[in-house]
């Protein structure tokens, strides 16, 4: 019977959820004075669904990186975890221009690239694991969704 590498698992995980900690702790005070003053469009759920949503699209971004880190060792492996790498600090700051800087328009261009970002990502890994692919189409189809809620609030603030 073949032994779950639990530590791996839980390394990428703790760093992941790092990741994401660290980016609402730095911007907790701008995304409340976000929610307060910012003209939000249809669809815009409450405060309270991002950091559980989020919390659940790190922890499966993390297991998809640990089975690609778990992985035999190759070109692709290698370039499937920078590019993970990549996108974890596109995502990290996204917030901060979104929320702390208020740069509305500039926010919606970085989620853009950090959207290209994880299809690149998905298309990686799944030359590697199809598993961890899949793992991370739930966090494209938030990406595409924050797109949606970035672009509005872009255009509601003009």
């Amino acid at each position: 019977m073949k032994q779950v590498p639990w530590k791996i698992y839980a390394l990428f995980i703790l760093v992941t959820e790092g990741v994401g900690f660290l980016s609402g702790w730095l911007t907790r005070d701008g995304a409340q004075a976000y929610s307060q003053s910012i003209i939000q469009p249809p669809l815009s759920p409450p405060a309270i669904v991002f950091p559980i949503v989020w919390g659940i699209l790190f922890a499966l971004m993390a297991i998809a990186a640990a089975r690609i880190w778990l992985s035999p060792p190759s070109d692709l492996r290698t370039r499937g975890l920078v590019l993970y790498a990549v996108q974890l600090v596109f995502n990290f700051f996204w917030s901060i221009l979104f929320f702390n800087l208020q740069a509305f328009g500039f926010a919606l261009l970085w989620l853009v690239v950090l959207w290209g970002l994880i299809l690149w990502l998905f298309l990686t890994f799944r030359k590697i694991d199809p598993i961890a692919a899949w793992l991370l189409l739930p966090y494209l189809l938030w990406v595409s969704f924050a797109a949606y809620l970035n672009l509005g609030v872009w255009y509601l603030n003009r």
